[in-house]
Order: C-alpha cells, then sequence, then structure tokens
C-alpha cells in the first residue's frame, strides 16, 4: 500500500472513504508482512499492503551478490518511486561489496549509484517530476533493484532521443569529467589533455568532453592497442599505449618536448608519476582515482619547480558540499548529449542475473566505457 499523500496510477480502491480510513487505521503485523507482502486487516479482509521487487543484495563482504524479491516501501511526501529501466556499475560498487570503499554499508545491502527509468509514483510535496517521466538519478546504494525510492531533487529528467542506456552511462562518469575538466582544472580550449585510463568509463567521458565540448588536444593514454583506438574514435588526437612504453617520454616526444596542460589520472602508482611529469609550466593535475590500486606519493618539489597544480576530484563530496555544482554537472552532461556534442559508450549490457558476471568483467579489465545493467 502506499503511503497516505502519495499518488498513484492504477491503485484503485473499491471502497468508500469511510472504508478507507478503517482500513488505514489497522494494525499491521510486521513479520507476517514481510513474508507475505499481506496487511491482516482486523475485518478479516486481506489487503496487499506493498508490491514486491527485485533487487541484487551483497549478503556477505567478497561474496557473490544475489537477487532476492524486495517489499516496496511507502512514499514520503518529498519522495518518489522510480522503476528502474538500466543501472550503470561503478568501481565503486564493486569496492563497497569488497567492503574496501570509503563509504561504508550496513549488510545486508543493494549497491548501485546511477540508474535511468520511469516515474511510477510521486509524493504529495514533488512537482519537478510526475508519472511516467523518463529519469535519471542519483545515490550511494540500492539503484542495483526494479525499483527505488528517490528524494525527488536527485531526479533529472531524461531529454527525448536519449536512451535509457546512455542515459545511465551519463551521471557518474560525465559528471565526474565535466566536474575535473570544468571545475578543477579549467581547461581552456586549445590546451593539450592527457586522460590515463582512457577507455574506461570515466576516461573515455573525459576524452570525450575535452575533446567534443572544450575543444582541447586530447592524448589518450591506455593499456591497449584496442583502446587507444577507441579513444582515438571518441576525439583524441593521439594515443599512447603504456603497455608496451614509457608514458612521459611518448608525451614528451608528441608534444614536441613541451608537455600538457592538463592531466585526468585515475590509476595512481607509476602511471600517475609520470603523468605528473609530463605537465608543462602552470600544467595540472587531477587525481580522480586509484584503479591500478596503489595510491602515490606526489614529490612537492616538482610541483615548486615547474608551478604545477596537484588537486583531487571526489565527485560525490559535492552532494553534501556543494549541490549546485554537483546538480551542473549532471545537467550539463544531459545537454550536451541531447545538442549531440557527448555520446556516451555502453561497452556491455548485462542483466540484473548477472550482475556478478558484469562485476568481474570490470575488474579484469575487460571493460570499454560503462559497463550498464538492464533491469527492465
Amino acid at each position: 500500500m502506499a503511503a497516505t499523500g502519495a499518488k498513484s496510477l492504477g491503485q484503485l480502491w473499491c471502497m468508500g472513504p469511510r472504508r478507507l480510513l478503517q482500513l488505514q487505521q489497522c494494525r499491521m503485523n510486521a513479520s507476517i508482512r514481510k513474508q507475505l507482502g499481506l496487511s491482516t486487516l482486523s475485518n478479516g479482509f486481506r489487503l496487499q499492503s506493498h508490491r514486491s521487487y527485485r533487487a541484487a543484495l551483497c549478503i556477505e563482504l567478497t561474496k557473490p551478490l544475489v537477487i532476492r524479491n524486495m517489499l516496496s516501501s511507502p512514499l514520503l511526501p518529498h519522495e518518489v518511486r522510480v522503476g528502474v529501466h538500466c543501472c550503470g556499475v561503478n568501481f565503486a560498487d564493486i569496492l563497497a561489496c569488497q567492503g574496501l570503499y570509503q563509504e561504508k554499508h550496513s549488510l545486508p545491502f543493494t549497491p548501485g549509484m546511477e540508474f535511468s527509468g520511469i516515474v511510477l509514483e510521486t509524493g504529495d510535496n514533488v512537482s519537478s517530476v510526475q508519472e511516467g517521466n523518463r529519469v535519471i538519478g542519483v545515490t550511494n546504494s540500492k539503484a542495483l533493484a526494479e525499483e527505488y525510492v528517490s528524494h525527488h531533487k536527485m531526479l533529472w529528467r531524461i531529454p527525448e532521443g536519449v536512451s535509457y542506456e546512455e542515459a545511465a552511462a551519463l551521471p557518474v562518469s560525465y559528471g565526474t569529467a565535466i566536474l575535473a575538466l570544468q571545475q578543477r582544472a579549467r581547461t581552456q580550449p586549445g590546451e593539450t589533455v592527457l586522460v590515463t585510463a582512457a577507455a574506461g568509463a570515466t576516461g573515455l567521458a573525459a576524452v570525450d568532453v575535452a575533446a567534443n565540448v572544450l575543444q582541447a588536444k586530447v592524448i589518450a593514454a591506455a593499456g591497449s592497442d584496442r583502446k587507444c583506438n577507441l579513444a582515438l574514435q571518441k576525439g583524441a588526437t593521439q594515443s599512447v599505449n603504456y603497455s608496451w612504453t614509457i608514458l612521459k617520454e611518448e608525451v614528451k616526444k608528441l608534444t614536441v618536448n613541451r608537455g600538457v596542460n592538463v592531466v585526468i589520472e585515475t590509476i595512481g602508482g607509476d602511471i600517475f608519476k609520470e603523468a605528473l611529469h609530463s605537465l608543462t609550466w602552470e600544467g595540472r593535475i587531477v587525481v580522480v582515482g586509484f584503479a591500478g590500486g596503489t595510491i602515490p606519493l606526489i614529490p612537492a618539489n616538482l610541483l615548486l619547480l615547474k608551478n604545477v597544480s596537484a588537486m583531487g576530484v571526489y565527485w560525490g563530496r559535492y552532494w553534501e558540499q556543494d549541490f549546485p555544482i554537483f546538480a551542473a554537472t549532471i545537467s550539463s552532461a544531459l545537454q550536451y548529449c541531447q545538442e549531440g556534442w557527448i555520446q556516451p559508450h555502453v561497452g556491455e549490457l548485462f542483466k540484473l542475473e548477472e550482475v556478478n558476471e558484469a562485476f568481474s568483467y570490470v575488474t579484469q579489465r575487460k571493460s570499454t566505457g560503462k559497463v550498464i545493467i538492464t533491469i527492465q
């Protein structure tokens, strides 16, 4: 049963207001409701009080996820129930299920940070979206499910012409890329941008935004020729396969010893150090992540000698610290996509039942662009 004050299509009550009030006042047995999804009413009627939906659950850290039926929760006035169509897979989801992410979740929990879907139901205080709207949303968990209840301000309308799969690939990767390139590095047209892990979800988004929105020259660095070629197709002008070359030496050759203005760095370890050495005078390196598993130490003397800046981007923190900037990155991504400036790359599709295969696909470094789990 939806909460009092929630509006829902298809929720028809064949009874008068007085009977409805009596039903709402009945106390339900929580344990029976949890097991059966039913409300046993004092007058002997049984009414289904909650829809059920499937969700991927992390029951035990480092163990495979399981699919379970869950009971729908009632809506608060500011909330929106979304029927999830697609959910993007992020490395943070995998780390969370291993207990290695900086934000810890109590077991059991459902991972999933970004999703696309259709509005099923809205609370009384919601006016920004209505039933039937296609939306994308962001959360810190719980999106890997057929249904998600969101605060209305964490939803954005999907423009016409953008598919559910493409939309689900936008928030985290393109939000991070836009924040790193525009807000943090202040990238200017004509500057040279080096992107590491350039065929990954965030890397490819950074290539796309830098080349096609900001009109920068992009050097894409990746671990295979196939991945380098994908980045070139996305808009990079040059590429480096760092699996068999020394990154800083190749960048020196490609820039005729000038170096690059901006680095978007997602790997860490030795690649970070080589990228840092690749900066030109007053260059900026933006630390986005440590996909290689090693957090590097920054030689402060290099920052001094070349007057370069090292800065970080934790896109999710802007949710709490500066929501207008956070929201603007998603709005910009949607606008760029609608106008054809960017094109999210969906590297692989998996079904909800294949969530463990999807996670393995990412951890084994087989993925390019965004891996999407289709749910409906």
